[in-house]
């Protein structure tokens, strides 16, 4: 398990080394280089045991959403599932909220969602950033909202609220420093093609 110092130290290489390749290569090879993280990260994900994902996943969504929990936020989701599908990775996961806490089902649970979050993993990364937004993703049709649409509506309104501010430091400078690489390289390739 990684420790806190470590993990750090990771964290703080990754987004030197973003900042390294985005002023050094040329906007195509850093387009090439966005379309091809999945092809390494998906084999991971997919072996990494559920209640691992779990107990990353969990905590860090309860240190995100601590006040909007203790407000009472999600309470819209007790009985109800949010399956988040992260088309690119191939990575689903289901989330629901009972006794005050967000809770996660396995695959194998066989979970027939309320409603359902699809995107792939860069434009999650560019929302999270406060890059983009999930309105103008939804009408790009790069994220899309399935099953019921009061739930999606209530869900869409608590992700506009997350505060990245509130992630620990580590994890805010990772987002944003990722986010940035994303919106910079997708700009960069919008003005190269006009």
């Amino acid at each position: 398990m990684l420790r806190i110092p470590t993990l750090l130290a990771t964290t703080t290489s990754i987004t030197s080394s973003l900042s390294l390749i985005e002023q050094k290569l040329p906007a195509s090879f850093k387009v090439k280089l966005i379309k091809f993280m999945p092809w390494i990260l998906r084999p991971s994900l997919q072996i990494l045991p559920f209640h691992v994902q779990k107990s990353l996943l969990i905590p860090a969504l309860h240190s995100i959403f601590c006040d909007a929990i203790e407000d009472g936020d999600f309470e819209f989701l007790q009985d109800k599932w949010l399956k988040i599908s992260i088309s690119d990775l191939q990575l689903n996961l289901w989330l629901s909220f009972d006794r005050n806490k967000l809770i996660m089902a396995a695959t194998e649970d066989n979970i027939c969602e309320d409603v359902s979050f699809s995107a792939n993993g860069d434009d999650l990364i560019l929302i999270a950033g406060r890059k983009q937004d999930p309105d103008t993703l939804f009408f790009q049709r790069r994220l899309k909202i399935e099953g019921d649409t009061e739930l999606g509506l209530e869900v869409k309104n608590l992700i506009d609220a997350i505060d990245i501010e509130q992630l620990p430091s580590s994890i805010h400078n990772l987002v944003d420093c990722t986010a940035n690489f994303l919106q910079k390289t997708y700009d960069e390739l919008a003005l190269t093609e006009r």
